[in-house]
């Protein structure tokens, strides 16, 4: 087969008199429409009238040049497939502010004759091309271990996730007029693709509010985000779409006080990772009254809430379904929404099991995985030299740990060692932490990796994580966790030791789920080291 040809024109309709390849005129074909500072991706089975199309367009108005890609052996789910590939790829370059649309996604994600050739030859010829008439910026590998590309709006979606996001916008269009305030809740464990689907249903929602036949025409829409390091990923993608604005997105307290001072209500609102909202006050955190999702809720015509129990991390941040259930506010509801496919994890049932079982204090025998690397490590430094050979190998492979080793908020470098072992702990920067290329020689928190993919996750279970040699389960040793925010407000629990044993539990969970292609663990306890040696 031929290579992908890709050919320049300028973006005039005299210019259409001079397309004559019978590839470009009589077959599908990929085009981008560009000027220096804004891009729009699409593709079509007739060129020059899509062209002329765009001609008349107001919001192409300013763009000059056309370059179109064509094949002898392109058919329309092999350029539907490369157009929404394209679109996530540029959109994670970052040269480009992209024009497009959310309904270039509408599609669920599906195979078709010689998808693999398509997907893998050709779109690396096509992007090679690209990168080498230096018209993007990264390459291949470097786009896809950003984070901007994993939670792009535009990605296509699962079977599960398509459904989901349709049932998310007729929800809103059924309920924007309510007299009271509706609420959707939305349960998934970690790597189900929560965040994917809420980055896809805002950035149509956003699109809708500016459709004049729509019925969610002209609302005030925000997404919002209590994790720093999500909420600098949120705001990179607001940067490079146009139907987005960096305003759009906030975090819970900065969302709730702007709607008291202004005494008004935002009409709809995506709340992601919503197990990290205050369900106390937290003076530290600004927040004066009980409770940031009752707070939302009040303040808010739709709310749509994204949450995982099994990720709660805080005392102050404590949620579960009674929790929910005892919001002091009068709303509408239907039953919870529950995710349940793995989406990060390229891992089979077995490796999901074992860790699944761990979090649960139970250690089964190490599974096996042809795709997934699983190792367990006797010594934390040789662990880090497995990391730093995935790294350079294809990068995005990173240290983390349990909250057990000394850190203040004092601007001093804190450190994680174990024998031989020492790197810094807990940095926090402006750049998001896992795609800083000096976090290889540092170890990551829960604070700096939860809601993020790594390829490969080298886990250091700190001193509150052991074993208890008479049960032969694991134990937790809560007065070891280092994280004593996470144990502040005690009060109104009636098992805090239970609450606590859980924190650290569930911390353990959203580590060692963090990693696509591979875990890697080691334990500072003598006696689980041993235990897990033997397994």
């Amino acid at each position: 087969m031929t290579e992908v040809q890709i050919k320049q024109f300028s973006f005039q309709e005299t210019a259409l008199a001079t397309i004559s390849d019978e590839l470009i005129v009589d077959y599908p074909t990929v085009y981008l429409l560009n000027n220096q500072k804004e891009v729009y991706i699409g593709e079509t089975v007739a060129l020059k009238n899509r062209i002329k199309q765009h001609l008349k367009n107001p919001a192409r108005k300013q763009l000059v040049d056309v370059r179109v890609l064509s094949h002898q052996a392109f058919n329309q789910s092999a350029t539907y497939n490369i157009e929404t590939k394209l679109i996530n790829y540029f959109l994670a370059d970052e040269k480009y502010l992209l024009q497009n649309k959310s309904q270039t996604a509408q599609s669920v994600t599906h195979n078709y004759y010689n998808k693999n050739f398509f997907d893998d030859i050709v779109f690396s010829d096509i992007w090679r091309k690209l990168l080498q008439a230096g018209f993007v910026n990264h390459s291949a590998d470097q786009i896809e271990n950003k984070d901007i590309y994993k939670l792009s709006p535009f990605k296509q979606l699962s079977t599960e996730q398509l459904e989901l996001k349709t049932t998310i916008i007729e929800r809103c269009e059924t309920h924007i007029n309510d007299a009271k305030p509706f609420v959707f809740f939305i349960k998934g464990e970690a790597g189900v693709g929560k965040s994917i689907i809420l980055s896809a249903v805002f950035n149509q929602l956003q699109e809708l509010s500016q459709t004049k036949n729509s019925p969610l025409y002209q609302t005030t829409n925000r997404l919002l985000v209590n994790h720093g390091e999500m909420l600098k990923t949120y705001l990179k993608i607001a940067s490079q779409v146009k139907s987005l604005k960096k305003n759009n997105f906030k975090k819970p307290t900065t969302f709730i006080n702007e709607m008291k001072q202004h005494q008004t209500k935002a009409d709809i609102v995506l709340v992601d990772e919503a197990h990290l909202l205050l369900s106390r006050p937290d003076r530290f955190n600004g927040f004066q009254e009980q409770n940031q999702l009752e707070e939302i809720i009040k303040h808010s015509k739709i709310t749509i809430v994204v949450y995982d129990d099994k990720q709660v991390l805080k005392l102050k941040s404590y949620w579960d379904d009674t929790k929910l259930a005892q919001l002091n506010v009068d709303y509408t509801t239907e039953a919870p929404y529950v995710l349940k496919n793995q989406f990060r994890m390229k891992a089979n049932d077995t490796v999901i099991n074992w860790i699944d079982a761990f979090v649960k204090r139970e250690i089964l025998p190490l599974p096996t995985d042809e795709n997934f690397d699983f190792k367990v490590f006797n010594d934390a430094q040789q662990l880090f030299e497995r990391i730093k050979e995935k790294n350079g190998a294809g990068g995005l492979a990173r240290m983390v740990s349990t909250f057990d080793y000394q850190h203040k908020k004092d601007g001093a470098t804190y450190y994680v060692e174990e024998g031989a072992f020492k790197l810094p702990w807990n940095i926090v920067d402006k750049e998001t932490w896992a795609e800083r290329n000096t976090s290889i020689n540092e170890v990551g928190s829960i604070y700096t990796v939860q809601g993020f993919d790594l390829n490969y996750v080298g886990v250091i279970l700190g001193p509150s994580v052991s074993y208890d040699e008479e049960t032969g389960a694991l134990k937790i040793i809560t007065a070891h966790y280092a994280d004593t925010g996470a144990f502040s407000g005690k009060e109104g629990f009636a098992d805090v030791e239970a609450i606590k044993e859980q924190i650290i539990l569930n911390s353990i969970n959203v580590l060692m789920k963090r990693g696509i292609h591979g875990l890697y663990i080691y334990a500072s306890d003598p006696a689980l080291r041993a235990r897990l040696a033997k397994r």
